[in-house]
């Protein structure tokens, strides 16, 4: 019996049922609907479809490609990812921008279900030819520039695109363009591989110059594993109808982008397709910004940096296997830099991750990272001025680990209390100056094992 026993245990993964973060039949877990939206404002000038392709054999009729557009050719900026094995996708839109100088950009599409890296001088054909296909939709006067359009790939590396099948979606997907919240949404599902739920926010604001005119701002991103700055398994974009200048764009956007989604971590890995990028095409009016450090463009960094906080947040909260949103705040370092570095080195820890998931108030985990943290300079850390707490979402009193570099006696009863929840809020104050930074991070769980152990099959 014993020996029966044993060989079942080890035979059993062939056969067995699996279990994935994401629903088979595209079903949104109960605990994530509350992250959807079931309306938004949106952007003038725009418009969004998603289609379904069957990229992958084995989806036969959930969307997967998308596409948003301008109705006028508008500006446009992004940031990619920092991996040496750039997708064919990365490298033709990268080009596509620098070529045409940002302006001139009329559209974005993407396919989920293969990322199109790694695929050699016929990727990068496929690639161009996705481009090309959506900018003769447009049928457009050519202004000697070339194409205009970004184009976004997601899904398992080193596999070549269907790209017959994509190109001859692409008209359907111009056809069905529209303005609503179904069609955001549904752009929001189509690029969707392992997430659990679709990733839409929308938000109207104001700027100083034009005090009564109500500009939107819209964006949809996906990612649930492989993310790590500098951006990750990530995909984002954002549209705005405020009138930006190119380059004036393109500052705005790193600054955000620096600040959001460069600030997200789940599992450490940096993949080879991020990209954010953003369209801003002046269809609600009022003055170009064309300074980012003038009154408007302050007013819309500052906007953009919130949004693109809370898009990046999403992406965290659908991590692979999650069962904890985690904000590490690093407070009164000497510069901004320090203060990130040592927030990053706390969000990749696979034991202070690890610690959460088992509810387990293990401080001196998160004081071991802050210590290791590379890249420092000697005096950027003093032990005897630094604390750790751990601050609960319920507003009550914060729960102080390490004061001054002296352990405090822990309430272990309170602390697993604390754990239990979904949010949590880590602080650590190193006492050596007056900046700070954000990151934003989740739990390793068994769950994230057998998702990225059973990706491919």
């Amino acid at each position: 019996m014993a020996s029966k026993s044993l060989l079942t245990r080890f035979t059993r993964p062939w056969n067995q049922i699996r279990h994935y973060s994401a629903p088979i039949d595209g079903s949104i877990p109960t605990a994530k609907q509350k992250y959807v939206p079931t309306s938004g404002t949106y952007p003038q000038g725009f418009l969004a479809s998603g289609t379904h392709v069957g990229v992958k054999p084995t989806n036969t009729r959930f969307p997967d490609l998308a596409l948003i557009a301008s109705e006028t050719p508008c500006s446009g900026a992004a940031v990619f990812t920092t991996n040496k094995f750039q997708a064919a996708p990365v490298v033709v839109s990268k080009e596509m921008l620098q070529r045409r100088g940002g302006s001139g950009v009329r559209a974005i599409v993407i396919n989920s279900g293969c990322a199109n890296a790694v695929t050699g001088k016929k990727g990068m054909e496929d690639a161009q030819n996705m481009g090309g296909k959506v900018d003769e939709c447009f049928e457009a006067e050519d202004d000697g520039q070339g194409g205009g359009t970004i184009v976004m790939s997601t899904g398992v590396i080193g596999q070549p695109l269907p790209i017959k099948k994509i190109l001859n979606k692409i008209p359907t997907a111009h056809s069905t363009l529209a303005s609503t919240h179904t069609a955001w949404l549904t752009v929001a599902r189509a690029i969707c591989t392992t997430d659990t739920f679709p990733k839409l926010l929308s938000r109207t604001f104001t700027l100083p110059s034009s005090p009564s005119t109500t500009y939107s701002l819209a964006g949809v991103t996906k990612g649930a594993g492989m993310i790590h700055p500098n951006l990750a398994t990530l995909l984002g974009i954002l549209c705005t109808d405020v009138p930006i200048a190119p380059t004036a764009l393109q500052t705005l956007l790193t600054h955000a982008a620096d600040r959001s989604f460069n600030s997200i971590s789940i599992d450490g890995d940096t993949s080879t397709n991020d990209t954010v990028a953003i369209l801003a095409n002046g269809a609600a009016g009022g003055p170009p910004i064309t300074d980012p450090h003038s009154a408007d463009g302050r007013a819309m960094q500052e906007t953009l940096t919130t949004f693109a906080a809370d898009l990046a947040k999403l992406v965290v909260r659908d991590g692979e296997g999650a069962t904890k949103f985690v904000h590490v705040r690093v407070t009164n370092a000497a510069s901004y830099a320090d203060a990130k570095k040592i927030a990053a080195s706390v969000a990749k820890s696979p034991l202070v991750k690890t610690a959460l998931y088992g509810r387990d108030a293990n401080w001196g985990r998160i004081l071991c990272a802050v210590g290791y943290t590379p890249g420092l300079g000697a005096a950027t850390v003093v032990p005897e001025k630094t604390s750790v707490s751990f601050v609960p979402t319920d507003g009550s009193q914060e729960l102080r680990l390490l004061v001054n570099g002296e352990p405090e006696r822990v309430d272990e009863e309170r602390a697993a209390k604390i754990l239990e929840a979904e949010d949590l809020e880590i602080l650590v104050d190193l006492g050596s100056g007056k900046e700070e930074a954000s990151y934003w991070f989740c739990d390793f769980s068994h769950e994230y094992v057998t998702i990225n152990g059973d990706y491919r099959t």
